[in-house]
């Protein structure tokens, strides 16, 4: 529920805010609905006892883990995004337009359901060949890339810190949790259950990291919902 909630809540207030939406903050939307699925999926997870496997009979035909696969790329882009912005500003704007930034954020979304669609296509053995080898590289150049990102990140952000006072608004970039093993029960298993509480993390993070997206949460979304609400109960 937290998670729903949370990621709910940053997404509305994208999407009904001009200003955060020409700052560029698609990145953190492709996030945050990613982690929504995140969290309507786990329900489904620990509601029908899903066991995501290929001969299991309440597989969910990988699209559950897929939207773990999701966000883990969604936090992966946005930290390309923030290492560029940060290295090059004044190229910056010129670079990451918004189609692009759009662009980049349906290519992975393509492509995750598209390794879907080709391993439920072909045969169990040729399926777990495709996602235990797509799986195994992909996160190799995940961490080497999310690595190399933080530690440049955190060397340009302390050097830049010593420079500027002390600032409310700092963007933050929230890590992940990915877990390659495979269980009997994907709702009650807590390595399973890792990834979803970050889930739940990333747009607490994003909340107190910006400044205009709190702001915009507790104006007009937060209005909204109290004013259906009270329209209900009358």
């Amino acid at each position: 529920m937290a998670i729903v909630c949370l990621n709910t809540s940053v997404c509305l207030c994208i999407l009904l805010n001009r200003a955060l939406r020409r700052e560029n903050r698609f990145n953190m939307l492709s996030s945050c609905l990613s982690d929504v699925c995140t969290g309507v999926s786990y329900f489904y997870v620990g509601v029908f006892d899903v066991t995501e496997s290929f001969d299991s009979p309440t597989r969910t035909f990988h699209i559950v883990p897929t939207f773990l696969g999701l966000s883990f790329m969604a936090i992966l882009a946005a930290q390309a995004d923030r290492y560029h912005a940060v290295v090059s500003p004044l190229k910056y704007a010129q670079r990451m337009t918004r189609n692009r930034t759009l662009g980049v954020i349906a290519a992975y979304w393509v492509y995750a359901f598209f390794i879907v669609a080709v391993s439920n296509v072909v045969r169990s053995n040729t399926a777990k060949l495709i996602t235990g080898y797509g799986s195994f590289i992909g996160n190799i150049f995940a961490v080497i890339i999310m690595i190399g990102l933080n530690i440049r990140l955190f060397i340009i952000a302390k050097f830049q810190l010593e420079k500027e006072p002390p600032s409310e608004e700092r963007k933050t970039s929230a890590p992940r949790f990915t877990v390659c093993y495979s269980f009997k029960n994907e709702g009650t298993n807590p390595f399973r259950i890792l990834p979803r509480v970050n889930a739940s993390l990333t747009p607490a993070m994003y909340i107190r990291g910006c400044k205009g997206l709190r702001e915009m949460l507790l104006t007009q979304v937060r209005r909204g919902c109290c004013r259906r609400g009270t329209r209900r109960r009358r």
